[in-house]
């Protein structure tokens, strides 16, 4: 029986994650620790399903998070191993509970380093300065560049005060989303000619997420050598964040055809909603392909996949096929395990969709099913 095969019979909507594609992810990320001896870390914010961290746990050297909450997920469900946080601003009351459990502490500014900086080395905690290299190597995509004029993420080297970085362990920056080792490598010529003569005093250098590692056609290579220059150059520990790398590709989001209609062009109106279940098709934006489909007009029969919501945008893409669809057709969208759960919403009072795993012996296990009350919970 195929993938294709099993996932006709899921239950729709649901987020489908492949036990055996996150394990070879996961494989390619150990091999690249294991051959530089830098520090891989599950970057939660674009997965964050904890029903795998022991997994993830037996692989990486721990994870990264943006806030209590992320912090808390990781210390509970991947004991032992590293846990970072970083956040452009903290609240008083969020920090007294970080500093218990996490190890690495990353501050957007002087002015928060300055406030917490006691506390934080009383604990124990190794801190760190995010810092903005200006570098950007972006296109299309400004809603994540943080290297965009403006950017409130990172200090740039004008604000750099190295009067203040005592007690420092580390710098950190986080320029990349989705891109090549390429990019990398341009950005860390950027980082060593503008912080490069403070890196000698410091133990670690955090290279941040957005590497994608585990795609087909990134060059592994030349991120081995990108680590092992700063590495033996500086004499530090390198950190790396990946997100998208640890569950890139692993994961479908099954729907149904709920209607078909005509508007000068066929409309299929699915169980699933680009604005609640997969936000960032219309955030990138992007398409997200389409098993069995192709470009729009590519295939005799084109639809304009649309969600159930009363939005009017709530457009997926336009997907053609090779034969009509009908009422209750699956349509299973690829590379649904990041930036979906972590991301969705009940707006319009839309359900959420089950969570499920494909399990390396191709069975299916229903791992979460949500309800009114997931919608209820969250009003007042």
């Amino acid at each position: 029986m195929t993938n294709l095969d099993i996932l006709q019979t899921v239950n729709t909507p649901s987020y489908v994650i492949d036990e055996r594609k996150l394990r070879e992810n996961l494989e390619v990320l150990k091999m690249v620790q294991d051959e530089t001896g830098c520090h891989i870390l599950l970057a939660q914010k674009a997965f964050s399903m904890f029903y795998f961290y022991p997994m993830i746990g037996k692989y990486l050297s721990g994870a990264t998070a943006s806030g209590l909450f992320e912090a808390k997920l990781a210390h509970e469900f991947m004991p032992g191993k590293e846990n970072h946080v970083f956040s452009p601003a903290y609240k008083e009351q969020d920090f007294a509970e970080l500093v218990q459990i996490c190890d690495h502490i990353i501050f957007n500014s002087f002015a928060q380093w300055k406030k917490y900086k006691d506390i934080a080395l009383k604990a124990g905690v190794e801190c760190g300065i995010r810092v903005n290299p200006e570098c950007s190597t972006q296109e299309g995509h400004a809603i994540y560049d943080p290297c965009a004029p403006g950017s409130r993420l990172g200090v740039t080297l004008d604000n750099f005060k190295p009067d203040k970085s005592e007690g420092l362990a580390g710098l950190h920056f986080h320029t990349l989303c989705e891109q090549n080792s390429d990019d990398l490598k341009t950005t860390l010529q950027a980082i060593e000619d503008k912080f490069g003569k403070y890196l000698t005093d410091l133990k670690w250098l955090n290279f941040g997420g957005g590497h994608h590692i585990t795609r087909e056609d990134y060059d592994i290579n030349l991120l081995i050598d990108c680590i092992n220059h700063m590495k033996d150059k500086y004499d530090l520990e390198i950190y790396l964040e990946p997100g998208e790398a640890v569950a890139l590709n692993a994961g479908w989001l099954v729907s149904e055809v709920l209607e078909i209609i005509d508007n000068n062009i066929q409309i299929a109106i699915l169980d699933t909603s680009a604005a609640c279940h997969m936000p960032d098709v219309l955030e990138m934006p992007y398409r997200p392909n389409v098993i069995g489909a192709g470009e729009p007009n590519e295939k005799p029969f084109t639809y304009r996949f649309g969600g159930p919501t009363c939005l009017a945008g709530d457009i997926i893409g336009d997907y053609s096929f090779d034969k009509p669809l009908k009422v209750g057709d699956k349509v299973i969208f690829c590379d649904m395990a990041i930036y979906s759960m972590v991301k969705n919403n009940t707006f319009n009072g839309m359900p959420l969709p089950d969570i499920a795993v494909l399990h390396e012996d191709n069975t299916v296990e229903i791992i979460k099913s949500f309800g009114y009350e997931d919608f209820k919970m969250r009003l007042s």
